[in-house]
């Protein structure tokens, strides 16, 4: 059996997703980050990411890791991409062409999504956004993602998802980076058909289910 070393609150979220979407087994040990040990809360969490046991699978000391026998990968959209590609049925690729396409919003999701997205969270969760300097940093992300998202409005329009009428690991790939940024007040309200998609991606009960043990895991 194949095992994911993270926890719910990390990237972990993302093959988790994948996994219970698939109804797929595997093991999981929920490495913390070590940044986090100096909160109470986590303090009785040995096996961190900066354990000599977990340096031994990932020598960077990130999570999530996935082992599948003589196979380890350290990122966590790689790891959702092979796990789509090797067990993913309806949700990984049919086609040379959707292959491509998968690994095409994939690289987008991480390019133009991920880095802005993840500032507005982390601004607005330590209380940034009431300060003049920390709205003129979101305004800054929120600029950056205008981009990006104004060619998936387009996209979107036009159908369901990001490979026409079928939720893939293209999705789910997107909507884990794109949902950092759902803390702003009127940024995705901007783009409908966007914010429609991203709303019929996380309505779907495995989301529902990896959201439902993030948010029981202590901050």
């Amino acid at each position: 059996m194949s095992t994911l070393y993270g926890v719910f609150r990390s990237r972990a979220s993302r093959p988790i997703w994948l996994l219970y979407e698939l109804s797929e087994a595997f093991e999981h040990v929920p490495v913390i980050q070590a940044y986090r040990l100096k909160d109470a809360k986590a303090a009785d969490a040995p096996f961190n990411t900066a354990s000599p046991e977990f340096l031994k699978v990932n020598p960077i000391g990130q999570i999530p890791a996935w082992v599948e026998g003589d196979l380890t990968l350290t990122e966590s959209l790689s790891i959702t991409n092979h796990i789509a590609r090797t067990r993913g049925g309806e949700l990984g690729p049919k086609t040379p062409a959707e292959h491509a396409l998968i690994d095409q919003w994939t690289l987008l999701a991480v390019t133009s999504i991920e880095g802005p997205a993840l500032e507005i969270q982390t601004i607005t969760t330590q209380g940034g956004d009431k300060t003049a300097e920390g709205q003129a940093a979101i305004s800054i992300c929120a600029e950056r993602l205008r981009r990006p998202l104004r060619r998936l409005e387009a996209h979107l329009a036009l159908q369901s998802y990001l490979l026409g009428d079928r939720f893939t690991v293209a999705d789910l790939n997107l909507a884990e980076c794109l949902r950092y940024a759902q803390g702003h007040p009127t940024l995705l309200g901007e783009f409908p058909a966007v914010k429609a998609w991203l709303e019929r991606c996380q309505s779907r009960e495995a989301f529902k289910r990896m959201w439902a043990a993030r948010m029981a895991e202590p901050v």
